[in-house]
């Protein structure tokens, strides 16, 4: 056993699975290949842990958590708080945290965990791993040999407004026989704009719904987050879909016919991926709040 510095803190990236060499606190020989590749990367300069910590195995009741040692003078409860405020630092941990988790799920099925989530030590974290252990083992049993992706479509900006239904006279008949003002006119026309723009966007929705369900079925679980905010998806159009999807790769060719399907009128179809399985490993560790020491 180690021993933790008071200084610091246990910064929790992933579960895996481990052996039954880990009650011994030996590294189990499953989890050898796996965190070879990522210490490997670690050493040479490729990728290492937040704040370049490096990243080690924990290894408990057939499962191993995979963990780096963090400064509470950043992580600590109240200087987190203020370290939240700074945009780029929060990105810089998030970049590293994803890319240990990446190179985790490379090797073999991995439940990631929140974002900043930080321990005071390493028994803390052996703690959880006996706690949690069923949840942790149903999880990596779920996503074992899957991978997620994501989908995103959007309004289609080059889509003409669908074809209104047959009516009565148009009210241009009654402007051109002189029945409207310039400023009734005007207000007529914007009118009609907006309610093009509305059944443009209804009409998207709906096949986005469509779209979202029929990936479902070919997906083993699938979830719908919300939509993004312009500044985070880099596009100005309108996000009608913002889906994730746990998909066997038997079925994958299955599921990009799916999406080109869809691609054309209406809707703007993104793939992303494949991630590791972030939308379908959640699990709560007991904590109110997003980070911070436990």
């Amino acid at each position: 056993m180690r021993d933790d510095h008071p200084g610091q803190g246990v910064y929790l990236y992933a579960v895996t699975y481990g052996g039954t060499a880990g009650e011994r606190g030996e590294v189990p020989a499953g989890v050898r290949g796996i965190m070879s590749g990522v210490m490997s990367g670690v050493m040479g300069g490729v990728m290492g842990g937040v704040m370049g910590g490096v990243v080690r195995p924990v290894p408990r009741g057939g499962l191993v958590a995979h963990v780096s040692d963090v400064p509470l003078d950043r992580f600590g409860e109240e200087p987190l708080r203020r370290s939240l405020e700074d945009l780029d630092w929060v990105e810089g941990v998030a970049r590293a945290h994803h890319r240990v988790v990446e190179a985790l799920a490379a090797a073999g099925p991995t439940a990631p965990v929140r974002l900043v989530t930080v321990y005071t030590g390493e028994d803390q974290v052996r703690d959880l791993l006996d706690l949690r252990h069923d949840d942790f083992m149903e999880i990596l049993s779920h996503v074992a040999g899957r991978r997620e992706w994501g989908v995103k479509a959007y309004l289609r900006r080059d889509t003409p407004p669908p074809s209104p239904a047959p009516s009565s006279p148009a009210p241009a008949a009654t402007t051109a026989a002189g029945g409207d003002s310039p400023g009734m006119a005007y207000l007529r026309r914007k009118k009609e704009s907006l309610r093009g723009r509305e059944d443009l966007w209804r009409a998207a929705a709906e096949r986005a719904e469509l779209l979202h369900a029929e990936l479902g079925r070919i997906a083993v679980a699938s979830r719908r987050h919300r939509p993004q905010d312009p500044q985070l998806s880099g596009r100005s159009e309108s996000m009608v879909l913002n889906g994730a999807y746990l998909v066997d790769p038997a079925r994958e060719e299955e599921f990009a016919a799916v999406l080109d399907s869809c691609r054309g009128r209406f809707l703007d179809v993104e793939l992303t991926g494949p991630w590791a399985p972030y939308s379908f490993t959640s699990i709560d560790l007991g904590a109110g709040r997003g980070g911070g020491v436990r």
